[in-house]
C-alpha cells in the first residue's frame, strides 16, 4: 500500500492560512498572508522534498487546488517545481467544482475518505497533500495520513485556519527527524504514533498515617 504524506507551512501557533501571499487565502478576514517570505533562504530552496510532488501523485483540497491552477501552469518551463507539479497526477476534493483544467487533474468521488482509501490501496507513486488543511484534517480523523511533513516558522500570527482546528480527533505523533534553517524554521517529520498514553506528574495526597510518618523521619533525621 501506498503511503499518504501530508505537507504544509505552519506558523508556532500553528496556522496555515496563505503562507505565500497576501491574495492567497484572505478568508476569514486573514490579513497576514505571505507570512513565510521573511524566513525563506537558498538552505530550504534546496530542501523542498514534501512540496514539489516530485516523484508523487497529489492530493489537494478545492481552495489549494484552486491557487496551484491559477499559479503554476503559468511559470517558466525551466522552473523544476513548476515542472514536477504540472507534470503530477493530480486528485482534487470539492463539493462544489464540476470541471477541472489543470492537466492530469480528476476530483475524487464520493466520500473523501472513502475515495483516498481506495487511492492507497491501488498501485503507484505515493500520495502527497500539499497545504488543504480541511482535507488534512478529515484524512487524519479517518486514520489514513501516514507521515507529516511540517515546517514551523518562527511567527506567531494569533488568527486564521490552522492544521489542527480544536476539534481535531486527538492523538500522538513520533518524530522521524528535524533539521532547523539558518533563519529559524524548524523542518520536521512525524508519523502517527496511535492514542495519547495516559499518564500524570501529580501524585496522589498522601493519607494521614503517611504524613505521620514523613514528619517522624524529618524529626529523626534532625
Amino acid at each position: 500500500m501506498r503511503k499518504l504524506i501530508a505537507s504544509t507551512f505552519v506558523s508556532l501557533d500553528g496556522i496555515m492560512q496563505a503562507p505565500g501571499g497576501p491574495q492567497e487565502d484572505p478568508s476569514g478576514g486573514f490579513a497576514s498572508g505571505g507570512w513565510t517570505f521573511p524566513y525563506w533562504d537558498d538552505s530550504m530552496g534546496r530542501d523542498m522534498k514534501g512540496f514539489d510532488g516530485k516523484d508523487r501523485e497529489l492530493l489537494l483540497g478545492r481552495r489549494t487546488y484552486e491557487i496551484f491552477e491559477a499559479y503554476w501552469p503559468y511559470q517558466p518551463a525551466d522552473n523544476p517545481i513548476a515542472r514536477n507539479l504540472n507534470a503530477a497526477r493530480k486528485h482534487v476534493a470539492s463539493r462544489t467544482l464540476k470541471k477541472l483544467d489543470w492537466n492530469n487533474s480528476a476530483l475524487l468521488q464520493g466520500d473523501v475518505a472513502t475515495a483516498v482509501a481506495a487511492l492507497k490501496a491501488q498501485d503507484g507513486q505515493d500520495l502527497q497533500i500539499i497545504g488543504s488543511g480541511n482535507l488534512v484534517q478529515s484524512l487524519w480523523a479517518a486514520g489514513l495520513v501516514d507521515e507529516y511533513n511540517v515546517w514551523t516558522f518562527p511567527v506567531v500570527l494569533g488568527r486564521g485556519k490552522r492544521l489542527f482546528e480544536a476539534d481535531a480527533k486527538p492523538g500522538a505523533l513520533r518524530l522521524l527527524g528535524s533539521e532547523t534553517s539558518a533563519r529559524g524554521v524548524v523542518m520536521s517529520t512525524y508519523v502517527p504514533a496511535g492514542e495519547i498514553p495516559p499518564g500524570s506528574h501529580v501524585q496522589d495526597e498522601p493519607s494521614e498515617k503517611e504524613i505521620a510518618r514523613r514528619k517522624k523521619l524529618a524529626r529523626e533525621a534532625g
